[in-house]
């Protein structure tokens, strides 16, 4: 591992090392047949509150599948409403659904024509929610996004005129088109999900999502995204190109000069904030936490972890990585209709999470090495609980 700000050569006696995996005998395997939770005590020897003593864990999690049933009967007809205009892309829908349900900002990546707009605007046709679309240009201002305040020659007062930034779903369309002050005025209302015009502080609405577009392609014009701004997406998607079967649905669907468009709106917001505490209380096992944390603190010290990177590592993921791969996980499970987080949950949306809060040196670059591979790498090389 290179040395650099982030990753500074540790004493030889302070590094740490991580502990194999506990290999039991007869360790119930993670799938709706024998998938048994293990109850955890508290300090005083307790049950946990969330798991009644008197009925035991598999009435618990009975409790919670049932809850997923009720709570989950919107997914698949949102899904199909996307299918109708979305194309093949289920990978790209699928995390659509889990940036929904978890509250998550979501980057996707692509080169033009592979629907990117198109999905996100889908999306919001299918939600009965407020939604604004954005076009970054460079010569945007922070007060286009947040608004700003207005002078009344009436009143002699200054009234406050609130930008498109308040609604539920922004579609921020090639956001690295714009300057560096106008991605700047995202990152509070990302995180903190209020915006300061003046000296006056708004809270956003309780379901608001950002979601961004950009075109890896074109370079002339445009400013690369800082990687505080990237902390803040919880995944960055890679839209592909379709294969033979999906691109001649494509040309059936869209070659015409009135392609239909049209979804009908099958959720709402207060099924999205139902679905959001079910989601909270999915159940993951502690083995498969130890596991989250494994995969993020080998992209800071692979060679504790005993991944072999060859110092590609510039820099790791932040503790923001940890709590999203969790939350991600868990969403994952509620879409497929599960009341619990298996192994597969975490690895297949680990590249997601991890792909943009990684780095790799200039060299490495040249050598086409990309914090894809990195992750691939670690989530290959680490056991699986």
């Amino acid at each position: 591992m290179k040395l650099n700000v982030w990753n500074p050569q540790p004493a030889e006696s302070n590094v740490a090392t991580l502990p194999e995996p506990a290999t039991e005998a007869g360790a119930p395997q993670f799938d709706e047949v024998k998938y048994q939770p293990r109850t955890a005590a508290n300090r005083n020897g307790t049950p946990p509150r969330n798991i009644p003593p008197t009925t035991g864990p598999n009435s618990a999690i009975r409790e919670i599948q049932e809850a997923v049933r009720e709570n989950s009967g919107w997914v698949q007809p949102l899904e199909q409403e996307l299918s109708r205009v979305i194309v093949g892309q289920k990978h790209l829908v699928n995390r659509l659904l889990v940036a929904l349900v978890t509250n998550g900002h979501v980057l996707l990546e692509g080169v033009p024509g592979l629907a990117k707009t198109l999905a996100l605007k889908t999306l919001a046709s299918a939600i009965n929610v407020q939604f604004k679309r954005l076009q970054f240009t460079p010569d945007m201002l922070p007060a286009d996004i947040v608004g700003t305040t207005i002078y009344n020659p009436q009143s002699g007062e200054f009234k406050v005129k609130h930008g498109p930034i308040f609604s539920n779903l922004i579609l921020a369309d090639e956001i690295n088109r714009a300057p560096a002050k106008v991605q700047s005025a995202l990152l509070e209302a990302m995180q903190e999900k209020q915006v300061t015009i003046g000296d006056e502080t708004f809270a956003l609405p309780e379901v608001f999502l950002v979601l961004a577009t950009q075109n890896p392609l074109e370079q002339e014009g445009t400013y690369p995204l800082p990687e505080a701004q990237l902390d803040r997406f919880m995944m960055k998607v890679i839209v592909g190109y379709p294969n033979h079967v999906e691109e001649r649905a494509i040309l059936e669907a869209m070659a015409t000069t009135e392609p239909a468009l049209g979804v009908n709106a099958v959720v709402s917001e207060d099924e999205i904030l139902r679905a959001r505490r079910v989601v909270n209380s999915i159940y993951i096992d502690d083995k498969i936490k130890d596991y989250i944390v494994k995969i993020v603190l080998a992209t800071r010290d692979p060679k504790a972890a005993g991944v072999d990177l060859n110092g590609y590592l510039e820099y790791g993921a932040s503790p923001r990585a940890t709590i999203n791969l969790t939350m991600a996980a868990r969403a994952a499970a509620f879409v497929a209709g599960r009341a619990y987080v298996t192994p597969q949950d975490v690895k297949n949306i680990a590249p997601d999470i991890l792909r943009h809060r990684v780095a790799v040196s200039y060299e490495d670059e040249a050598e086409n090495i990309t914090s894809e591979d990195v992750v691939r790498k670690i989530l290959d090389t680490l056991a699986v609980p």
